[in-house]
């Protein structure tokens, strides 16, 4: 049985569970999931958790990269150019300086308000499904962190169109870096692609298609992230023996590790889980591999 991570490229068109269910059905595998959500018309990088390894995704590190298109002077009900255009004013006198200005403000921890079609939640419901029902919801703003934007290209013409890079913290929404753009140029704005480069510490010159996948099962070749592997942003212990079946069995030990906070823990090179080490105390958070 496979345990591990997949570190995916999804196709265009397909959602994220979509990509689970396929998974799923190629590695007969119960228990997949996945961590950070792409739309449908994204594509790029979406680790994929299998078997035990599903109870790590929250352990994966949160920062994310992205190479996105802004079309300009174009405003949708999806902020991206799957919803319905709803202004459209060509811009053809807009130039790149007033662009670079603009981006300026999207750098460092922002203000930003979801799009009222993404998979947030609201008083128990998702976003997307009290849009398609014609509810009006007002939509929380929530502080983001983008760490870096760089420009890429730029294509001038009545809708010009921007290529940028971006590095930023979980939870940010490319789509509304889109759209606020192009209200502070007061153009209008709108995702026009989006491709994923990195997430959780998975990057896309490293990720399997579908297709990658079927042919490395079939020829028997397929052999998944380990899970310690995935996680090497944290700290890591080794307990002796004794220790170890204690902390598998649910105790909390004694260490002198000199770090608090959350660690990969071993007995030698065996991955055992998470722990948390507080005021020179392990204590269980997630037993991936027990000793018996």
């Amino acid at each position: 049985m496979f345990q591990g991570f997949l570190n995916l490229n999804k196709p265009f068109g397909w959602t994220s569970h979509d990509c689970v269910a396929r998974v799923r059905k190629l590695l007969r595998l119960k228990r997949v999931g996945h961590a950070g959500t792409l739309d449908p018309a994204a594509t790029g990088v979406l680790p994929i958790a299998l078997g035990k390894a599903t109870r790590l995704l929250q352990y994966l590190p949160g920062e994310k990269a992205y190479k996105a298109t802004v079309q300009l002077g174009v405003r949708t009900t999806t902020d991206d150019l799957q919803g319905e255009i709803i202004a459209s004013v060509p811009c053809a006198g807009l130039n790149l300086a007033d662009v670079k200005t603009a981006l300026a403000k999207f750098t460092g921890k922002i203000e930003q308000i979801p799009p009222i079609y993404s998979a947030i939640q609201v008083e128990g419901k998702r976003l997307y499904d009290l849009a398609r029902q014609g509810e009006t919801v007002e939509v929380p703003a929530r502080t983001v962190e983008v760490f870096h934007i760089e420009i890429l290209d730029w294509r001038e013409g009545d809708f010009p169109e921007l290529d940028v890079a971006i590095a930023c913290g979980a939870g940010t929404y490319i789509r509304a870096i889109a759209r606020d753009l192009g209200a502070v140029l007061q153009t209008g704005g709108t995702l026009a692609a989006l491709t994923r480069t990195q997430s959780s510490g998975f990057h896309l010159a490293n990720s399997l298609t579908l297709n990658d996948l079927e042919k490395q099962l079939e020829a028997g070749t397929f052999q998944p992230t380990t899970p310690d592997a995935a996680l090497q942003h944290l700290p890591s212990i080794k307990l002796p023996t004794i220790s170890a079946q204690k902390w598998c069995q649910g105790q909390r030990i004694s260490v002198t590790s000199g770090v608090s906070g959350m660690m990969r823990v071993y007995e030698d090179t065996r991955f055992l889980g998470i722990g948390q080490s507080q005021d020179e105390i392990l204590i269980p958070q997630m037993v991936f591999e027990p000793i018996s």
